[in-house]
């Protein structure tokens, strides 16, 4: 399970996440919507422990990441927005490397590499070079990565983004897969992988939560049945000014 209480990060006079509350459970796909800027990566990175919050709390399966980060990511898998890659490796010498860092070994390493591969569809280009893959494939290998520990929680940042609509299909059934079994949080600004794979969704808007439902609650609230007029109703164009509240 993931919950966060209150969280709340600034940069300087930024307030660029504001008091955020939430739960995922297992079993549940929450999306996290919201325009760029809104805070999204920033929230992400915080519930990893990639950036310290200003304030409030965050636990992973019952663990405070601000007080025991180390045993809280053992639970978190993790697939950061523009993820890096080692180009000169092969998907698979990327793969056993990753399995390395997460201290598996032997059988339990191979194992592991292997279902990741399998899972993410990632067989015909397994011996592939990463430097000759196509961005799709880059992804995949990405989110590999991510659950060669078998993670009990899966946080995926902007998980579909550059991807053409057949990968991006392809990614969406794979996290919806996923999230039968595990705690998923991921942050889009993709309207239409709500439905595509959510069991859940926030819209979050200058660091605020304001909307939180299932896909059918979210369509209902709109008034129109339309997930982008919800949106746009609730959220601030960035041709908006801040307010002096937003900007303290």
């Amino acid at each position: 399970m993931i919950e966060v209480e209150n969280l709340t990060k600034r940069f300087g006079t930024k307030l660029a996440v504001d008091h955020l509350s939430f739960t995922v459970q297992k079993g549940e796909v929450l999306g996290f919507l919201g325009p760029n800027g809104a805070g999204k990566s920033t929230t992400m990175r915080m519930v990893t422990g990639f950036l310290p919050p200003t304030s409030g709390s965050i636990r992973i399966c019952g663990t405070s990441v601000i007080e025991n980060p180390t045993a809280a990511k053992r639970h978190i898998g993790y697939l950061p927005e523009s993820a890096p890659l080692y180009n000169d490796m092969t998907v698979t010498g990327f793969l056993n490397f990753a399995a390395e860092i997460r201290g598996l070994t032997g059988t339990a390493k191979k194992e592991a590499v292997s279902m990741a591969i399998e899972t993410c569809f990632l067989e015909s280009v397994a011996r592939q070079s990463i430097d000759t893959l196509s961005k799709g494939y880059r992804h995949r290998t990405c989110l590999a990565q991510s659950l060669l520990h078998d993670p009990e929680v899966l946080i995926l940042d902007e998980p579909t983004d550059g991807l053409d609509p057949n990968q991006k299909h392809e990614v969406r059934q794979l996290i919806r897969r996923l999230g039968e079994k595990k705690v998923v949080l991921f942050s889009t600004h993709i309207l239409e992988e709500v439905e595509a794979a959510c069991t859940r969704a926030v819209i979050v808007d200058r660091g605020r939560i304001v909307v939180d439902g299932t896909p059918e609650e979210l369509k209902e609230k709109s008034g129109t049945g339309s997930l982008t007029d919800l949106f746009r109703q609730v959220t601030t164009r960035d041709t908006e000014p801040e307010t002096s509240e937003d900007a303290a």
